[in-house]
């Protein structure tokens, strides 16, 4: 990593010697349907379905780029995918894997288990449970590490808190109460934390925002409304811009990480975007339609809608690969 920047790794192109063996597609995991739909996306058509446990929630790729996992959450498995073919394996047995992350380290394979309320520390190869942390919050969901790795960030979008977690000792150092924005209780989606490393940037879908949190001092610095139910953040490939979805209000904001404000509300009508991520080369921001049965193709330069692909049912965390990075994080790709 460079410093000052925690996604150097991350520019156009700059595939690790592992994710350029791999097939460039896009898998799209269909809560209502138990699927993955794969997309193409030099044609934007679907070329396979595949079956999976139910209630897909997100599909992340591996600590070491290897495999990529489907995140069955009532199914409770994982099922992996060979980036390199495409091909879906045997499901692995896990409890609740509503998420998916590594620790910085790639030791630990933390399974984000929300109903369990548990964080589940597993082998990142085997999924053999190595410890599990119970959590003081409701709905834990979403996260994004310290530049150290020492330290994440989670949402917990039922109880409208925030908690730092020590992931080194492997405890809940903290539990930050949001602000109430709106007449609703705040419901924290995806986090995010800024090229710098100064800052985490939370989506909230019941505050129509993004929340930002001193990364130091752990404290609210400031809300920023951006759009109705506002969910998915992503870093656009030149470490310049943060994408953040409005998945009730149909559109994307684009955030300047040099002046923290909106600099653009790109449309899509009748829309709802919610998860996914940025092509190899940056020139596309890839969502999933959650309420709308579809998947959105957005260039990154003009915010024009590329593509609208139909998949039927409720897709949510796809997965674009691959992606440049030297490793992952997890979630749909945090590579740093």
């Amino acid at each position: 990593m460079v410093p000052g920047d925690l996604y150097a790794a991350d520019r156009p192109g700059k595939l690790s010697a592992e994710a350029s063996k791999a097939r460039s597609l896009v898998y799209v995991p269909n809560d209502s349907a138990n699927r993955v739909d794969v997309i193409d996306p030099r044609t934007y058509k679907v070329i396979a379905q595949h079956p999976v446990g139910r209630l897909p929630q997100h599909v992340t790729p591996s600590w070491d780029l290897k495999t990529l996992y489907v995140d069955n959450d009532m199914g409770n498995s994982l099922t992996p995918i060979n980036p390199r073919t495409g091909a879906f394996g045997t499901p692995l047995d896990v409890a609740d894997p509503y998420n998916l992350y590594f620790t910085l380290d790639g030791k630990s394979a933390v399974v984000v288990a929300e109903r369990l309320r548990r964080l589940d520390f597993r082998d990142p190869h085997t999924m053999a449970l190595q410890q599990s942390l119970k959590v003081p919050c409701g709905g834990v969901d979403h996260a994004d590490f310290s530049p150290d790795g020492s330290h994440a960030l989670f949402s917990c979008e039922f109880t409208g808190q925030l908690i730092w977690v020590d992931m080194v000792r492997r405890h809940v150092d903290q539990v930050i109460d949001l602000p109430r924005e709106t007449s609703q209780r705040p419901k924290p989606q995806d986090v995010k934390i800024s090229p710098d490393g100064r800052t985490y940037y939370v989506a909230d879908e019941n505050s129509d925002g993004i929340f930002l949190i001193d990364a130091r001092t752990r404290h609210v610095s400031r809300f920023l409304p951006t759009g109705h139910g506002t969910h998915g953040l992503y870093v656009s490939r030149d470490s310049k811009d943060l994408y953040i979805t409005n998945r009730l209000g149909g559109s994307v904001s684009v955030l300047s990480f040099a002046t923290n404000e909106v600099r653009a509300n790109w449309l899509i009508p009748g829309g709802s975007p919610d998860m996914g991520g940025v092509s190899a080369d940056g020139k596309v921001l890839w969502l999933s339609g959650r309420y709308s049965g579809e998947v959105y193709a957005l260039s990154t330069v003009s915010g024009r809608l590329l593509a609208r692909i139909h998949v039927g049912g409720e897709p949510h965390g796809l997965c674009v690969w691959p992606q440049p990075g030297q490793l992952s994080l997890g979630h749909t790709g945090v590579l740093r």
